[in-house]
């Protein structure tokens, strides 16, 4: 196993290395960031908060959870009959 795959030790002193994000509880700025690295198209806060509106669920304290994000996605896929083609 590669160092960069090994599990943590515990936490980061302050000041090294990169933080931890935690996709059961990302802030919406965070949350684009992550969503546009990984699915190789821009996605904004904007966008994000449109969800949001649109009834998107988020934890108690505003932050995004990625797996019920990812799944109120598809269940609104499937409402609309649409499949998001390129």
């Amino acid at each position: 196993m590669t160092p960069e795959h090994a599990p943590s030790s515990g936490a980061v002193p302050a000041g090294q290395g990169m933080s931890r994000l935690n996709p059961g509880a990302l802030s919406v700025a965070d949350a684009a960031r992550v969503l546009t690295r990984l699915g190789g198209k821009p996605v904004t806060e904007e966008m994000l908060r449109a969800d949001i509106d649109a009834g998107a669920p988020t934890n108690a304290n505003g932050t995004i959870n990625l797996v019920h994000y990812a799944a109120w996605l598809v269940k609104e896929m499937a409402a609309s009959g649409g499949g998001g083609g390129d």
